[in-house]
């Protein structure tokens, strides 16, 4: 299991979930203006998540370009476990709950939450 990733190590990883291969300049660029970060400290996002086996690299030269070794569902599936555990005592119905709850449900919503419960069922 990957350590956590701090909120500005997500920012990164969804640039290079988006699209990988990626230098630490082409991250930056990606990030825009949105974040007002140098590439210094982008390079010790990235050199952390390398670290936090998230990431890897392969050198092109004098760069390195980077590529998750994490996928984007199974890191979303830890973090609603750690949520879960956390905050719910590791029951999913509180959470969807909570979530229902803290937010107006479109339709659609509704329906797919509905259809995945039907899944379920079979």
């Amino acid at each position: 299991m990957v350590e956590r990733i701090g909120e500005g190590e997500l920012a990164v990883m969804e640039v290079l979930w988006d699209t990988a291969p990626l230098s630490a300049a082409e991250v930056v660029a990606r990030l825009g203006p949105d974040r007002d970060w140098s590439d210094s400290t982008v390079k010790t996002m990235l050199a952390r998540l390398v670290a936090k086996g998230a990431l890897a690299h392969e050198e092109d030269g004098r760069r390195y370009r980077y590529r998750p070794m994490l996928a984007r569902d199974a890191y979303a599936r830890t973090e609603t476990r750690r949520l879960a555990d956390r905050l719910f005592g590791g029951r999913a119905a509180p959470l969807v709950a909570h979530l229902a709850e803290a937010q107006t449900l479109s339709e659609e919503d509704i329906a797919e939450l509905d259809a995945l419960v039907q899944a379920l069922r079979k």
